[in-house]
């Protein structure tokens, strides 16, 4: 039983930190869109 809790809590803390990581990409794309973004409109002008 003992060792049963212990996989479990381990598949949850993967799961966090996948969460956490597709997080920290979504913040890195948006980044870069705006960086994107920010680029045509200098080169618009």
């Amino acid at each position: 039983m003992a060792k049963k809790k212990a996989a479990k809590k381990k598949a949850t803390k993967k799961k966090a930190t996948k969460k956490k990581a597709t997080k920290k990409k979504a913040a890195k794309k948006k980044a870069t869109k705006k960086k994107a973004t920010k680029k045509k409109g200098a080169k618009k002008r």
